[in-house]
């Protein structure tokens, strides 16, 4: 996969971020309720934003990941992907933000169904994983409606934000996917 592919649905597109993409990102990566289980602090600055479209660029320039920027009539509303792929097992890790102000609108469920179909049908993935903290509910009711089981609790798995925290481990299979 050498181009970025761009995703879309009636109501986003999903794309790739730019660096003129950093000022919306900003606005809800400085957001602390949306940042609560994001494992950062919130951000403060434009520089924060640019560091975070210099990783999305890397883990794709690095075959390690994808994330995509979910746009609602051209601007960048939150973001969604992959990351820590590993090919030799077909696998890798998803996570999503999504600013405040579309909470409770399906545009996340949206967006993950979407990437959950091109990780399974064009990324040749056989397992998606779901790493989320145990307060985080609306995370995991998410993954649960598209399907994802929850495997297990990961005891203080990464420390994030100066402390340890516990995990629980979802994932959904490709036969899983296919036989929803």
């Amino acid at each position: 996969m050498d181009t970025f592919p761009v995703l879309e649905t009636n109501r986003i597109v999903l794309r790739q971020v730019t660096n003129d993409d950093a000022s919306d990102m900003l606005c809800y990566l400085s957001d602390e309720v949306v940042m609560k289980y994001y494992g950062l602090e919130p951000f403060k600055s434009i520089a924060d934003a640019m560091d975070e479209i210099s990783w999305y660029q890397s883990i794709f320039e690095n075959k390690t990941g994808i994330r995509w920027g979910i746009t609602l009539k051209g601007r960048v509303i939150g973001s969604c992907g992959f990351h820590n792929q590993v090919s030799q097992h077909s696998r890798t890790e998803i996570g999503f933000e999504l600013s405040r102000e579309y909470w409770g609108q399906g545009i996340a469920s949206e967006a993950i169904g979407v990437i959950l179909k091109y990780g399974f049908e064009h990324m040749e993935l056989n397992r998606i994983e779901a790493l989320i903290e145990p307060p985080n509910l609306s995370s995991q009711k998410l993954v649960e409606k598209q399907g994802f089981v929850r495997e297990g609790l990961l005891r203080q798995y990464e420390y994030t934000s100066g402390k340890f925290d516990d995990l629980y481990m979802y994932s959904m299979l490709k036969q899983d996917f296919e036989s929803r």
